[in-house]
């Protein structure tokens, strides 16, 4: 049998969601702060969910482990971030753990019970990073940052969105696998078709005549055989 298509889906989207999540989970650049105005027209801070950095573009100079002197990583939608995040990538490697045994390539029927609980685990992961990262886009321009700056989105938070709506997606197709078991619970259940019962001239796998057709045959030929000849006489 060959593998469904919504299973091949979401094992495509979801590990490389998880990719995405991942790079944007470590990576420090969920808001740039530019325009400082006590630094260089050309720094830009980087600011993330466990480091900030800052880098001067002119000559490519990066300094991270700058100091929170602001108190922004005591802000609540970076401290759900910091807890959210890792949740979901813990989740999502757990769903794509149970959607590698549900789907089961390598043979012919694939369970499909097991793989709609994956679908379920992935799609909590999307979610549980989708959260994280709209909360922050929302509390964006009102988080601690230094006088005179401008504010963007940095590419961290761009990454786990779409990690998250990949998850999501993959998540969903997975899930319909539980429309096959459905399908499977509400089909009639035909009775096993009897066998043959094996007799004393039957054999494995084959069909015997229990009659000798060929017996009246016989019974001719010795008839035959006692008649007189001319050479008798």
């Amino acid at each position: 049998m060959r593998t469904p298509t919504a299973m091949i889906v979401g094992l495509v989207l979801c590990p490389c969601g998880l990719l995405l999540t991942f790079t944007g989970t470590v990576a420090p650049n969920w808001r740039q702060v530019s325009h400082i105005s006590d630094q260089p027209i050309d720094f830009v801070l980087e600011q993330g969910i466990w480091d900030m950095c800052g880098e001067q573009q002119s000559s490519h100079d990066r300094l991270c482990g700058q100091a929170d002197e602001l108190g922004y990583f005591e802000q609540v939608p970076v401290r759900v971030a910091q807890g959210m995040m890792p949740t979901s990538l813990a989740f999502t490697l757990l769903g794509l753990a149970v959607a590698a045994l549900g789907v089961r390539c390598w043979q012919k029927e694939p369970r499909h019970l097991l793989a709609g609980v994956a679908g379920l685990v992935l799609l909590v992961s999307g979610l549980l990073s989708l959260i994280p990262a709209s909360w922050y886009t929302h509390e964006l321009w009102t988080l601690p940052a230094p006088a005179g700056g401008t504010l963007i989105a940095g590419y961290s938070l761009v990454l786990s969105y779409l990690g998250s709506c990949l998850e999501i997606l993959g998540g969903l197709a997975l899930t319909l696998s539980f429309h096959h078991c459905c399908k499977e619970r509400r089909a009639p259940k035909l009775p096993p078709t009897p066998a043959l019962e094996a007799g004393p001239w039957s054999t494995t796998g084959t069909y015997c005549n229990p009659w000798d057709v060929l017996g009246d045959e016989r019974d001719r030929q010795q008839q035959r055989s006692t008649l007189p000849c001319d050479s008798d006489l």
